[in-house]
């Protein structure tokens, strides 16, 4: 038998359409002003998060950036102003239908601007790639409640648990709070959710890199894009107080220890762009594959990528 597995997972027609709206992207921030940068794929810094697994280098242990999002916050903070980056990101441990552990992500920032703008800017770039569509937004704990969940700022870890183990059956050993929210998310709110839907107000111990709100410290300024249940974007207005900033860094790698994983270091120039001054500002990243895939009707982001994982 032939082996056909050095022909692209894309057909060649799909490929120049990628191309085509990866040219029209760059001509949406062009008429915005926003400036295409470029920042290192190969890093000294990983990254903290317990949920995300990064990939190192063996020669020389610099990490494959998951994103571009540190080294931009460093060009914001040297004065870089509103800017964008079309970049490759990679993470361990991430195959499937809408995962592969090389991937296209953009990224941007916009100084001075809420959350609520930049979700307008989404919107206006997702029109232009999948056309206009009626767009919704819902707090997170009015989604979880509408979905028939118990309100994730209210309930108790076993409550949570309890609706975990309702909707999927058996759980996963060791999760935790977090834990039960991401499965009742995954298994029961997003295929309730609109086929374009904001979901906006993440709780605190979700909030990443985001600010909290000043109104009400249960709740971050973090918002997610969904559209026809994909995930295709995740927001901050962001986190400027280094100090906060090292603390949550310092709670993730108390997690990932907890869990038995390994304990990345933090990333100190990072922090340090913070202490200098990162300007007021939001920023998005969005994920580039689903995004075609979506625009193609395709199955998998594999049906819009040169050559995915099984043919890299």
């Amino acid at each position: 038998m032939t082996d056909s597995s050095w022909m692209p997972s894309a057909s060649v027609e799909v490929l120049r359409r990628r191309a085509a709206q990866l040219a029209a992207i760059r001509q949406f921030f062009a008429t915005r002003d926003v400036v295409e940068v470029e920042t290192p794929t190969l890093a000294a810094a990983g990254v903290t998060a317990p949920h995300i697994d990064g990939l190192r280098e063996v020669s020389t242990g610099y990490w494959l950036q998951t994103s571009p999002e540190y080294a931009m916050k460093r060009l914001l903070a040297a004065g870089m102003g509103d800017c964008y980056q079309l970049a490759r990101a990679f993470r361990a441990g991430e195959q499937g239908r809408y995962h592969n552990p090389e991937f296209t992500l953009l990224e941007w920032y916009r100084v001075g601007w809420s959350g609520t703008a930049l979700m307008a800017e989404v919107q206006a770039l997702v029109d232009e790639v999948l056309g206009q569509a009626p767009v919704h937004a819902m707090a997170y704990s009015e989604a979880f409640v509408a979905a028939g969940l118990p309100d994730p700022l209210i309930a108790s870890d076993d409550e949570l648990e309890q609706a975990a183990c309702a909707a999927v059956g058996q759980l996963p050993d060791g999760l935790n709070c977090d834990g039960h929210l991401d499965l009742l998310l995954d298994a029961v709110v997003i295929p309730s959710l609109p086929s374009r839907c904001f979901l906006t107000h993440y709780p605190a111990a979700q909030a990443a890199l985001a600010q909290l709100d000043e109104g009400d410290a249960r709740v971050a300024h973090r918002f997610e894009f969904f559209c026809d249940g994909v995930e295709l974007a995740n927001g901050f207005v962001e986190l400027t107080d280094a100090i906060v900033q090292r603390q949550r860094f310092v709670e993730d790698q108390i997690q990932r220890q907890a869990a038995g994983l390994k304990v990345v270091a933090i990333d100190e120039r990072l922090l340090a762009a913070l202490q200098a001054g990162l300007p007021a500002c939001a920023g998005v990243a969005l994920g580039v594959d689903r995004l075609l895939m979506l625009a193609e009707g395709a199955h998998s982001i594999a049906q819009v990528m040169a050559f995915d994982w099984g043919r890299a």
